[in-house]
């Protein structure tokens, strides 16, 4: 009957070590699930910025397609407003071998210093066509 009782009590629970092993590995997992996470909402909002200077790029560009304007030589900067925030561009436009086609860089930047670059495009724009009023019939 002795033996019973103390085998009883020896199976009633878990040690002290036992629970303290077992709460070293929550912790563990834990830590490493938070990590996890921090990562993921980082690369979120980098895809996010890097998707929207790339935006911002093909705007400028599309902007000079349609407004048929030949892009002068050399550097500008400029800035665009998109989803709430103000992006800074740089537009580096050089020759071509053909002399009605120009080549036109575009850096998006997060920052006025334009230290931080999200998005390099590159772009050809051809010399626009003039247009001649046709006669009517």
């Amino acid at each position: 009957m002795a033996n019973m009782k103390l085998r009883d009590r020896n199976n009633s629970g878990f040690t002290l070590v036992e629970i303290l092993v077992a709460l070293a590995i929550i912790a563990i997992a834990l830590g490493a699930l938070i990590k996890a996470s921090a990562n993921h909402t980082e690369s979120a909002t980098y895809l996010k910025n890097k998707t929207l200077a790339h935006y911002v790029a093909m705007n400028e560009i599309t902007s000079l397609q349609v407004k048929k304007q030949w892009p002068e030589l050399g550097k500008k900067d400029g800035s665009q407003e998109m989803a709430g925030r103000e992006w800074f561009w740089t537009r580096n436009t050089v020759k071509t071998q053909d002399d009605a086609v120009r080549q036109v860089n575009f850096t998006v930047y997060l920052d006025d210093d334009r230290s931080n670059n999200l998005d390099h495009l590159i772009a050809y724009i051809s010399l626009p066509k003039k247009t001649t009023a046709s006669s009517g019939p």
